[in-house]
């Protein structure tokens, strides 16, 4: 097979987004990178992504460089197909891995197996390295998932390293791309949109009881759990759908563009900022079907696993801060969404029943945060007030 150069340029990430920023490269020049195996990892305002080599072959020119940002279709590497030949790495060999385990066999013998080895081979960690590690495999065995662990401590680490500068005892430290994308929306939703906050009470001491009651077999019949945020998702579907103009948006300054189908967002706090994936359709989603894509989604955005197309035609955003034990907040808009609905932690209460009795119960409080160009107080409050009916009434 005759030799070839192929350019790699920066693919189209979902369907709003028209540029990345580079994190990392996951090789250098003179490497070879077999089909489909990461080259490198970029950041959009959504989520991160790891680009795959398009072919196998050997890089020979990187052209994008690290926090640099680019457009969808620029050039970001060239590689060269069908050598027979590679360029050497400058890494441990799996002869030598071999080699030095034998001549340590007495205090080496079991504690590696080949996918540990090949894993430690290819991230260029040597044998003295490796004996360092924590081990948690049976006998004191290092296994996967302990390599795994500490690839992932060391790599934030380096991270952190490179971001903070020290000068005179105070830090600097330099914002990640996630950092800069969130604060840049930020700051423009909060400068371009007239922001306005309604807070309420729901009282959820009969859905908790509920849940409490369900969350065991539940859990046993479909492998995730039943969380309250199913239900207050379900509630806001339904109540957007009695109160359309809350799952709308603006276009050209002068139109609004009310949206067919609810696609609810629900913010996730990871290391860098904040991911929101998108649950699709949710009013015509059981509790069941709503708890399978709060755990799936949760779950992939802290993995950093999110596909850029799990973030996109996001109507409606959900933040649930109650998470962090706060109990009220008011949360800005995402723009071009009009209305964000924020959820505060659970707290017990006192709750007056009628004129002459009273009883403890579990109190949430609710707030809406609106676009006051197109959504009025009194239809906020209107809307406000169904989603806590719903909740308060809701069976499962």
């Amino acid at each position: 097979m005759d030799e070839k150069e192929i350019e790699i340029k920066l693919p189209k990430l979902g369907e709003s987004i028209l540029s990345a920023t580079i994190v990392q490269w996951f090789k250098k020049v003179g490497d070879s990178v077999k089909l489909d195996e990461p080259l490198l990892e970029v950041s959009t305002d959504k989520v991160n992504s790891e680009i795959p080599s398009p072919a196998s072959g050997i890089v020979k020119e990187i052209h994008a460089l690290p926090d640099q940002e680019l457009d969808v279709g620029a050039l970001l590497a060239t590689l060269i197909v069908g050598s027979k030949e590679e360029i050497p790495r400058k890494k441990l060999s799996h002869e030598n891995f071999q080699e030095k385990i034998k001549t340590n066999a007495s205090s080496m013998k079991g504690y590696y197996t080949p996918v540990v080895l090949n894993m430690a081979r290819n991230m260029g960690i040597q044998l003295e390295e490796l004996e360092k590690i924590p081990t948690t495999g049976a006998g004191g065995r290092l296994s996967k998932k302990d390599l795994e662990n500490y690839l992932n401590q060391r790599e934030k680490k380096e991270r952190k390293k490179d971001l903070v500068e020290i000068s005179d005892g105070i830090q600097r430290i330099k914002m990640s791309p996630i950092r800069k994308k969130i604060a840049e929306k930020m700051v423009f939703s909060s400068s371009v949109v007239p922001h306005a906050t309604l807070i309420n009470e729901v009282n959820v001491t009969d859905l908790l009881h509920q849940i409490d009651l369900e969350k065991e077999v539940f859990k046993n019949t479909h492998g995730f759990k039943l969380s309250i945020t199913s239900f207050i998702a379900k509630a806001i579907a339904t109540a957007a759908q009695e109160f359309p103009l809350i799952n709308a948006s603006i276009e050209a300054e002068d139109t609004i563009v009310i949206q067919p189908s609810i696609n609810l967002g629900i913010a996730v706090s990871i290391d860098e900022g904040i991911l929101v994936p998108v649950i699709q359709n949710v009013e015509a989603k059981s509790i069941e079907e709503l708890a399978k894509e709060v755990a799936k989604l949760a779950k992939k955005s802290r993995a950093k696993e999110l596909h850029p197309d799990e973030m996109q035609r996001g109507t409606l955003t959900l933040s649930n801060f109650g998470m962090g034990k706060a109990l009220i907040g008011i949360p800005i808009i995402r723009h071009p969404e009009v209305a964000i609905i924020g959820v505060g932690a659970i707290e017990k209460k006192v709750i007056v029943t009628n004129e002459t009795a009273f009883k403890i119960g579990s109190i949430m409080h609710l707030s809406l945060t609106f676009d006051h160009r197109i959504i009025d107080g009194m239809y906020g409050c209107q809307f406000l007030k169904a989603i806590k009916e719903h909740l308060e009434k809701m069976t499962f």
